[in-house]
């Protein structure tokens, strides 16, 4: 989807009012404006570029602005469509377009430039990682190599004032290009697209099929985790994504060299990368020979990476522990370690099974994993606190390292890459529950001119939504899983015929359907609860929040149970609906956050639609209004 498509030379007639297409294009598809900045790199780099691309004879290539990758928030400046001038192909030329006119090196991967606070990904490898994503995304670009080109110009820049930037590593994906190399920018271009005017009709029809292709969804986290560890790249990180990992990566080489202590705390909302982060550093701080652990305290997500991980090399699933491991851990121990779901971090480590002695000395939580490495590494979506006591903060984590004399680094990351990508979904779900400034919002109204992939249903009953589910999986693909609030009572297995089976406690109607197993009760034919959302037998049981929290499937079916239901236009948390002992006990209002919560994590576990049921007759009328 890109926000504008025409080919060079009507893009260049018409490039003094472009901006402004652009930014009412951008209100239509995105339902929001954008940022002044973001209008005044428009109104700069596109006349610059485009007057360039028609002197080179290329004005009959179709341009796409501001295109947006596939089941992923990011967007291309620009994507060039048109043939290849010796092989009569489609070629792509994928351009990021900066204004900067100096720039520095500020070590691996960053850059350091005077009008942003921050360091930011070099230019050569935000387009370079912008072409890997796109081909690995697109089966039809994967299957056809050399389609895909790449390259960042810097067109009010002198070579001589970020001539250490042009010294990066340069491919097929990532060429830098300045004020003063235009020539070479221009011979580079007429390389990759034909220059023969009769190719007009080709390179629409590239642009159409680049517009058209089936995108796969974006690799499942759980699937390719051991490769991840063991080979790199598995995945591609983009933008915040890539600058969280070599902030990381920095820190650490910095902390050894100083021996000072330093907290990283990388901010994100659901489906924002947080996890592919923390295996990419995992992977790779390993690899460099570093002392590093990567820790939750999700009880599922811990057992299963360490079941995928060690698949074929049973010592790695020692290098997945879980956040009350390091109670008793001397200072500094590790290099690094990774905290993911660090919005799980409780007061204290202290639980039933604790030696009283240990009791005595324990600490707060977050202490002893801040105390544990020399770099400790926190993953965090301060709206995914679904538990009482659990109180991993930005705010928590930092007066902590304050009080240990660390220093703090600070990384936020934009976006949404589960959900397809779909920033409207984010949106959607967010005005759904409350939780956000945007009110709730039809799911129609918000994607009606847009090509959105996210598919958005309300079922009508239990039933109804199971069989949406089957029918997506059999029709599109992908893996399904149904979750629900925790508003049924959670059974024990029983022995029927001489065989464990679970108990179907979950009955709405004449539906009924079992919750997974719990963690300590195993059952034939069913997966354990730590890998309901990752086994294919998953999909016969219900999930909780606590078995699909920090997992994605394709598909997800969310039933909204009694104990949050919608009365006169607002959402009403209903304590006496609840089966959870530990949500019960909170006060009212923190009550109503941690169920508004658990609604949130499980709306957005799914990457190519989600499904919605209530039992409640109110609910299930504002759902299907909101889902139509």
């Amino acid at each position: 989807m890109a926000l504008v498509r025409r080919s060079a030379q009507a893009l260049l007639d018409s490039v003094d009012r472009l901006h402004t297409v652009l930014e009412e294009q951008a209100r239509i598809q995105f339902e929001s404006g954008v940022a002044a900045a973001e209008v005044r790199s428009w109104q700069n780099s596109l006349p610059a570029f485009l007057t360039d691309v028609v002197d080179a004879g290329l004005g009959h290539v179709e341009v796409l602005l501001e295109h947006k990758l596939p089941h992923n928030p990011k967007r291309v400046d620009v994507i060039l469509c048109g043939t290849h001038p010796r092989r009569g192909t489609p070629s792509y030329v994928l351009v990021e377009l900066k204004q900067w006119s100096s720039a520095e090196p500020a070590g691996g991967d960053l850059v350091k430039v005077p009008q942003y606070s921050e360091p930011v990904l070099h230019p050569v490898e935000q387009v370079r990682r912008y072409c890997q994503y796109l081909v690995d995304s697109t089966p039809a670009l994967a299957e056809q190599p050399g389609t895909v080109h790449g390259l960042a110009y810097l067109h009010n820049a002198l070579q001589h004032g970020v001539w250490r930037l042009t010294q990066y590593q340069m491919d097929d994906y990532g060429q830098l290009y300045t004020l003063d190399s235009r020539s070479k920018m221009v011979d580079r271009l007429r390389s990759l697209l034909d220059t023969d005017p009769s190719s007009r009709d080709a390179a629409s029809k590239a642009a159409e099929d680049l517009l058209n292709f089936r995108h796969a969804p974006s690799k499942p986290l759980l699937n390719l985790a051991a490769r991840e560890i063991r080979e790199r790249e598995q995945f591609v990180l983009l933008d915040e994504q890539q600058v969280a990992y070599s902030l990381v990566v920095q820190a650490v080489e910095r902390a050894r060299a100083s021996r000072r202590q330093t907290v990283v705390v990388v901010l994100g909302g659901p489906g924002s990368g947080k996890s592919v982060i923390a295996l990419s550093l995992l992977g790779e701080l390993a690899r460099r020979g570093r002392s590093v652990y990567h820790a939750t305290g999700s009880s599922a997500f811990t057992n299963t990476m360490r079941k995928l991980a060690g698949a074929r090399a049973p010592r790695v699933r020692s290098m997945f522990k879980y956040f009350n491991n390091f109670m008793d851990s001397p200072p500094r121990e590790l290099e690094v370690l990774i905290c993911d779901e660090a919005h799980r971090i409780r007061e204290t480590s202290v639980n039933r099974y604790t030696k009283a002695e240990a009791r005595q000395r324990a600490r707060r939580q977050v202490q002893e994993l801040i105390d544990a490495a020399l770099v400790p590494v926190f993953l965090l979506d301060e709206h995914q606190v679904v538990r009482p006591g659990e109180m991993g903060s930005l705010e928590e984590i930092t007066a902590a390292a304050d009080a240990l004399g660390c220093d703090v680094d600070v990384v936020r990351l934009a976006g949404q890459y589960r959900c397809g990508g779909s920033e409207f979904f984010d949106a959607w779900s967010e005005g759904l529950l409350g939780v956000g400034r945007r009110p709730a919002t039809p799911w129609s109204d918000l994607v009606t001119r847009s090509d959105e992939d996210f598919v958005v249903h309300a079922a009508g009953s239990p039933s109804e939504l199971e069989a949406w589910l089957r029918a997506q999986q059999s029709e599109l693909g992908g893996t399904a899983r149904i979750a629900a609030g925790y508003c049924w009572r959670w059974s024990d297995p029983v022995v029927v015929n001489g065989v464990k089976v679970l108990v179907p406690d979950v009955k709405i109607g004449d539906w009924e359907r079992p919750w997974n197993a719990k963690p300590d009760k195993r059952v034939p034919d069913a997966p354990e609860s730590h890998y309901w959302a990752s086994d294919e037998r998953g999909f016969g049981q219900v999930g909780c929040v606590y078995t699909a929290q920090g997992f994605e499937y394709d598909w997800a079916g969310v039933i909204f149970g009694d104990d949050f239901v919608r009365r006169d236009g607002e959402w009403v948390a209903r304590r006496q609906f609840s089966h959870d002992p530990a949500v019960k006990k909170a006060t009212d209002e923190h009550f109503h956050a941690l169920v508004r919560n658990t609604y949130k994590v499980l709306l957005t576990r799914g990457m190519r639609g989600v499904c919605v049921y209530s039992t409640d007759p109110e609910t299930q009328e504002y759902l299907a209004a909101m889902a139509r």
